[in-house]
């Protein structure tokens, strides 16, 4: 059920027996030339869809704006930064939690959130709530091994795939990561933002185009390429993530509230 499509008096009919909701959390963001810059609002509307075939949680309206500040130096690319993203995430569960929500599950397609969602989740938990923070691309290579990737790489790539094969950009598929040494070679690229001394991994902020002029990064995922995508991966994988999702949420909806409303 969505949210958007109810009348106030149905949601007051589904608090009577269920006080779960569902709230997606996406990014725009640069994956590489080969992907739509909205690739982490998609993958994660596309399993809410999944999900309402599946379950009678709520759906809330997708969070199309994200934290993703090392990412902006891309055109197209929008971020609210970590303190938008927690200020806009309070708000709407504040609203839901007047309203009677107490179990919250947070769908997230970008890990630059994560900071911000676990910021609301304490929030809530100090209200006497809970929030589950489901990272869809971390689940499912927990799911399958073989569907671990990284940021524009096979993963996310099948998962686009799945929702629009024709949103993937095919000529440039095999366009190398591209990637620099920026802060020079006795301090090479280690993963993102990191890089490595002495075999040690050390994190330096700084924005994504200064490594590479092309911005999809799976150096961490090794042969995790965008060719290894296909559409029968994606449908098969999102799938597979709803289902969990769905699973998870009728176990996750029973929990015992904490008794810490302040």
């Amino acid at each position: 059920m969505y949210l958007a499509r109810m009348n106030y008096r149905e949601v007051e009919e589904y608090l009577k027996t269920n006080d779960t909701i569902i709230i997606p959390v996406g990014s725009i963001e640069n994956h590489g030339l080969h992907m739509p810059l909205g690739t982490d609002i998609m993958i994660p509307d596309k399993i809410a869809q999944l999900l309402d075939e599946k379950s009678d949680i709520v759906i809330a309206p997708t969070v199309n704006y994200g934290a993703t500040e090392d990412l902006a130096g891309f055109a197209g690319t929008i971020s609210i930064g970590t303190e938008g993203l927690i200020m806009v995430l309070r708000s709407i569960c504040d609203h839901l939690y007047r309203h009677g929500f107490r179990h919250f599950m947070i769908l997230n397609g970008h890990g630059g959130n994560t900071a911000a969602i676990q910021t609301v989740g304490i929030h809530l938990y100090r209200k006497g709530a809970y929030l589950a923070n489901l990272n869809w691309w971390l689940m499912a290579g927990q799911i399958n091994p073989e569907w671990a990737g990284g940021h524009g790489g096979g993963e996310e790539t099948a998962g686009i795939m799945a929702v629009d094969p024709g949103l993937i950009k095919t000529e440039y598929l095999n366009l190398p990561e591209g990637i620099r040494n920026d802060l020079g070679d006795d301090l090479p690229y280690g993963a993102w933002t990191n890089i490595l001394y002495k075999g040690v991994s050390v994190t330096v902020p700084r924005e994504v185009k200064d490594i590479t002029d092309n911005g999809w990064l799976v150096h961490s995922f090794k042969g995790d390429v965008p060719t290894r995508a296909t559409p029968k991966w994606g449908r098969e994988m999102l799938e597979a993530v709803a289902d969990y999702i769905a699973d998870f949420g009728n176990h996750f909806r029973k929990t015992t509230l904490p008794d810490r409303i302040v």
